[in-house]
């Protein structure tokens, strides 16, 4: 629900991303992977206005301020559900994507403890061992993927673990907030400038070989 009333208020209006995250309760910087299409792939946008959560009015009146606040008409969103402490419980048609999310963690989270690791995904200290030393029994299929696209934590969850990480080893967790953001902002462009290399490659093709007698 959150990330799709987030993708039609991306679509469907000059709202900042700021502004989209309070409303839905994300944080900031996953709404604009949401916007760049890093996460949440393929989530049809739905409508607050549709949904009775909105005014068209409202919308319009936060468009022309960055700085004001969308009031919803209700309860956006139901109250979070509470759980015990320790490894979250992952339903079993997901429970195969969790060696994926341990494996994008270990690579592109480092920061990150096994502990961590293991509440975030719901899983145990010896798979993460297997999966880092590769010795996991399907560690040839194992792909890493984001355990945020795959349903088994929330962005949120995500960064605060990374935060923590990098508090415990004596690290601004908001600089390398920045640095990450900025390198994936960097990985963009130059995948951007690559697409553009090769259609130019492609369009400046030699056709005279093909019109001699």
């Amino acid at each position: 629900m959150p990330r799709a009333t987030a993708v039609w208020l991306i679509d469907n209006t000059t709202l900042t991303f700021g502004q989209i995250g309070d409303f839905v309760e994300l944080h900031k910087i996953e709404v604009q992977a949401l916007a760049d299409g890093d996460v949440g792939r393929g989530i049809v946008g739905r409508s607050p206005i549709e949904e009775g959560l909105l005014t068209d009015e409202e919308i319009k009146r936060c468009e022309k301020d960055d700085a004001a606040s969308l009031k919803p008409l209700k309860s956006k969103l139901p109250p979070p559900k509470l759980r015990a402490k320790g490894p979250r419980y992952t339903p079993v048609s997901k429970r195969g994507d969790k060696p994926d999310a341990i494996a994008y963690i270990i690579k592109h989270r480092p920061e990150i403890s096994d502990a961590q690791i293991c509440k975030l995904v719901g899983t145990t200290k010896p798979t993460i061992k297997n999966i880092r030393d590769r010795s996991h029994a399907n560690i040839a299929n194992i792909k890493p993927r984001n355990p945020v696209d795959l349903g088994l934590c929330t962005y949120k969850e995500l960064d605060a673990a990374s935060a923590k990480g990098h508090k415990a080893a004596g690290r601004d967790p908001e600089e390398e907030a920045r640095k990450r953001e900025n390198a994936r902002l960097q990985k963009n462009e130059d995948t951007a400038k690559e697409n553009e290399e090769d259609d130019s490659s492609s369009s400046s093709f030699d056709f005279s070989n093909f019109l001699k007698a």
